[in-house]
């Protein structure tokens, strides 16, 4: 059967990075190609003893559905726990608990877009929200980065000369995919912004926590004093993404919004696995398990940036993240990253375009990789190829 697709089916892609994860599915594979935790250290032992308890007392509550919102006492711990660790002071009532952050991108994409609505993003920009967006069918305007992240002065200019911006989409901590932090004062200036031109921000912080230098800058949303930003938190990148648990800090007159679009999606989020993360977290210091991730991830950024530094050719450069998973890497214009992961798969080495990483297109002189998946000798090895 020839089927009749949607319109907005034109516009979606398949997700290289995803593409590229089936190829590293190959044991020889060294791949920096995903945006993967290393699995060494989630934290089995203690999840196998959380698991049963939650069986064994609270099986048949477990396996039943729940609520729209999310299981109370997670949104409660989330609220007092690592909304509170970003600046920001809400309730329970201000979490809606998602199937992770990837969701609450989605369901952004279906609250606030019509085709050939406006997005603001940072240039370049996370593939996976870049992708649930182009399913809404909208136009896309970049906003160009420095070692500060998105250049507010252009941001304003965006936003004066194009009244129908429907959000400002932002990763203000170690962006993906260029490792770059959003300064404090531009967080102010954002929010400023928002307010003066009535546009509302997408904050999407799965990053914030892994700082591995320096004081932890409150969230974008620390700022908000209008309800103008929504926060868009996940357990995947310091926890477990098997879970698949995120969640979304908002006013209740727009969160109202998101909980309605997801009683369509999918009624909830696991029972189980809300349980279970709300149990770890009465039980374990999830910021001790967040220092052994950092610790760990620190030492493998350091190893990858001194490989590139013996390496690499002059005529590259790269991004010092200070935290995070990712380095950006810049080859000579004319120079092309697809072509060049072509060779290195033939070393058994994988990566990133950054091609995809700008919804207008161009840039193809530029790669993604990650550090916090690969062992030393991987990084070594890999860099070497």
């Amino acid at each position: 059967m020839e089927f009749r697709l949607a319109e907005r089916m034109g516009s979606i892609k398949a997700s290289e990075i995803r593409e590229l994860l089936k190829l590293t599915e190959q044991p020889d594979i060294i791949s920096f190609a995903g945006g993967l935790p290393a699995p060494e250290l989630f934290p089995v032992e203690e999840f196998k003893i959380i698991s049963s308890e939650v069986i064994e007392k609270e099986g048949r509550e477990a396996l039943q559905y729940t609520t729209t919102e999310g299981f109370k006492p997670l949104r409660k711990i989330i609220a007092e726990q690592r909304m509170k660790a970003s600046g920001v002071n809400v309730s329970e009532d201000n979490i809606f608990i998602t199937s992770g952050s990837q969701q609450g991108l989605d369901f952004s994409g279906r609250i606030f877009l019509d085709k050939n609505d406006v997005v603001i993003c940072e240039s370049p920009s996370y593939l996976g929200a870049l992708n649930a967006f182009k399913a809404y069918m909208p136009k896309f305007i970049e906003i160009p980065m420095d070692n500060d992240g998105m250049i507010i002065e252009d941001l304003e200019l965006a936003l004066k000369n194009n009244p129908n911006v429907k959000f400002i989409y932002t990763i203000p901590d170690f962006q993906n995919p260029s490792g770059k932090t959003l300064s404090l004062e531009r967080r102010k200036r954002m929010v400023e912004l928002s307010e003066k031109y009535n546009v509302p921000i997408i904050e999407d912080n799965p990053y914030g926590e892994l700082r591995f230098e320096g004081e932890r800058l409150p969230s974008v949303k620390s700022f908000d004093r209008a309800g103008s930003v929504i926060y868009l938190g996940t357990f995947s990148k310091t926890f477990c993404p098997g879970l698949r648990l995120g969640w979304v800090c908002a006013e209740n007159n727009i969160l109202s919004k998101y909980i309605l679009v997801k009683q369509g999606a999918d009624l909830q989020s696991s029972t189980i696995s809300q349980r279970e993360t709300a149990l770890f977290m009465e039980r374990y210091n999830l910021d001790e398990h967040i220092e052994k991730i950092k610790s760990v991830y620190r030492k493998r950024r350091d190893l990858m940036i001194k490989m590139m530094e013996k390496e690499f050719p002059d005529n590259c450069t790269f991004t010092y993240p200070q935290g995070g998973l990712f380095t950006w890497v810049t080859l000579e214009e004319g120079q092309n990253a697809a072509e060049i992961l072509e060779i290195a798969l033939k070393d058994k080495v994988a990566f990133v375009p950054g091609g995809s990483f700008f919804p207008n297109g161009g840039h193809p002189n530029h790669f993604r990789l990650n550090y916090s998946s690969s062992s030393e000798e991987q990084i070594i090895e890999g860099i070497k190829r």
